[in-house]
């Protein structure tokens, strides 16, 4: 026989929502912890960027450093032939990046003294740079109405023609593995 008392009912009914609650108990724990997890991912990965940034303006600046160090090579240099030879009769096929040039000897390649710039200990090491010398061509006119006499933005003279060079520098070897390397090039005039 059956009891249908409303005792033995309310048991059933009491022992049927400990096993949901039980469930609906572990559905919330099991979303939280999904939640906590991709909180502590989203962490780790904005640190990690944050991480990548810093070592890529610390070689964006050991980078500037030696193409300073590299202009001041140019204005103490007496003559052009300090410099690798990348003007049209030099016989040299230069590349755009002469630190991915092969034909470039390594000789050319000069390494900021930590006297000039210290990159420190933040830094993969320190910066180096190339300097091709591209030829002596005519001064271009400048695109901008001047207020003195002169054409060009150096000082006033005689000359027509000037001495170029490209500089390109390096914020640390090319095989600076997980480091950030940055490689700047800049064309100037002498």
């Amino acid at each position: 026989m059956m009891h249908t008392s409303p005792r033995y009912s309310t048991i059933l009914l009491a022992r049927r929502q400990r096993g949901v609650a039980l469930v609906v108990a572990l559905l919330l724990l099991l979303v939280i912890t999904i939640v906590g997890l991709a909180a502590v991912r989203s962490t780790t990965m904005q640190q990690k960027m944050t991480s990548n940034f810093l070592d890529r303006q610390i070689a964006f600046q050991a980078a500037e450093a030696a193409l300073r160090q590299g202009e001041v090579a140019v204005q103490a240099a007496t003559s052009p032939g300090n410099f690798y030879n990348c003007t049209p009769t030099g016989g040299n096929n230069c590349l755009v990046n002469p630190m991915a040039d092969a034909n470039v000897p390594t000789s050319q390649y000069v390494t900021v003294a930590q006297t000039a710039f210290d990159a420190g200990a933040l830094s993969a090491s320190q910066p180096q740079y190339v300097v091709e010398y591209l030829g002596n061509f005519q001064i271009p006119s400048p695109a901008v109405s001047q207020v003195s006499s002169c054409s060009g933005y150096g000082p006033c003279s005689s000359n027509s023609t000037a001495d170029f060079f490209r500089i390109t520098a390096r914020s640390g070897p090319a095989n600076a593995g997980d480091r950030a390397t940055v490689t700047l090039q800049s064309i100037y005039r002498k």
